[in-house]
């Protein structure tokens, strides 16, 4: 798709989802036990981030635990908390208000985890103050089902390593690497949809909004006596902005940062991150920039050229061959 996803409309669609199961689920009842949570809803991954966001509560009301008088890092007494919180994971009793926020939360997660799983990674990885806790990273992914593969390979690295905080930066670095190497495509979302709206009917275009790009525009025709950069290809039209002094870049590759990556790969292709990677190799064996538009206009006519990603996406190319 050509335009950015909407957190706002992920969140207002979380809402009335989960106002749907509420009424369903506490028509006859007060409180909802374990075992219900774990059937509630048939997008089993909600289930799941719910009893993952249960889980996140005890370790927070774990910490509390402490005492001058106690030693609570003995290994017995682990061993009893830890049968303790077994006794408690069956005798989970919400009632409906306490529910409502977990569930909420839990829908507009998997939301965006099947529409767009890279800016789900995005947030899982940057963590708290752009530091990835290892250990917590490893309990966060234990209840993913969906588009996991790439967080499970970035975790074995990690582990690998031996390390057990790292920075965001330096995670996205690994995950980068990651994604070349087992070419991530995102799983197919019709199945989700499908179980999405036999509760509320879920229309993924309404999730998206036009980025604007009228700044870009008012750049074009200032500057429209300078030297165009896609002249003479046929149905790709010029670049909106036109850049008077920048380094001309070896390769393509070796130039683009994780977030356009992820950014060219759902946009401008699909979400198949083989067909960007695909893409952005032939483009850097092409002698000139002739050569490499004619490639674009080949394989990519139908793509949105007064879109943001677009201009961007040819500003690099423009600039690998300058």
């Amino acid at each position: 798709m050509d335009e950015k996803i909407s957190l706002e409309a992920i969140a207002l669609y979380s809402d009335a989802y989960a106002e749907k199961v509420l009424k369903k689920t506490f028509a006859a009842k007060q409180k909802i036990d374990g075992q219900e949570i774990l059937t509630l809803c048939d997008v089993q991954q909600i289930n799941l981030l719910i009893v993952r966001e249960l889980f996140k509560a005890w370790k927070e009301e774990l910490k509390k635990l402490k005492s001058p008088y106690f030693d609570y890092e003995h290994t017995d007494v682990k061993a009893a908390l830890d049968n303790f919180m077994s006794v408690l994971s069956k005798n989970i009793s919400i009632t409906r208000q306490l529910f409502a926020p977990l569930l909420k939360k839990a829908v507009s997660q998997t939301v965006l985890l099947v529409l767009d799983p890279y800016d789900y990674f995005s947030i899982l990885i940057s963590g708290t103050n752009n530091k990835m806790d290892v250990p917590t990273f490893r309990e966060e992914i234990k209840y993913l089902k969906i588009n996991k593969a790439p967080l499970e390979k970035l975790l074995e690295r990690l582990e690998a390593k031996k390390v057990n905080e790292i920075t965001g930066n330096e995670a996205f670095a690994i995950l980068d690497q990651i994604l070349e190497e087992v070419n991530f495509s995102p799983e197919d979302v019709d199945e989700y949809i499908q179980k999405f709206s036999m509760v509320e009917v879920l229309t993924p275009e309404k999730f998206y909004f036009k980025k604007t790009i009228e700044p870009a525009k008012a750049v074009q025709e200032k500057t429209s006596n300078q030297k165009p950069t896609l002249v003479d290809t046929p149905g790709v039209a010029p670049k909106a902005t036109v850049i008077d002094s920048f380094q001309k870049i070896q390769r393509i590759k070796e130039r683009l940062t994780i977030n356009q990556k992820f950014m060219f790969t759902k946009v401008l292709f699909g979400g198949n991150f083989e067909s960007f990677s695909k893409t952005i190799d032939d483009l850097d064996q092409q002698q000139d920039i002739t050569s490499a538009l004619q490639y674009l206009e080949k394989h990519y006519r139908d793509w949105d050229k007064e879109s943001e990603e677009f201009h961007e996406f040819m500003e690099m190319v423009e600039k690998r061959f300058s």
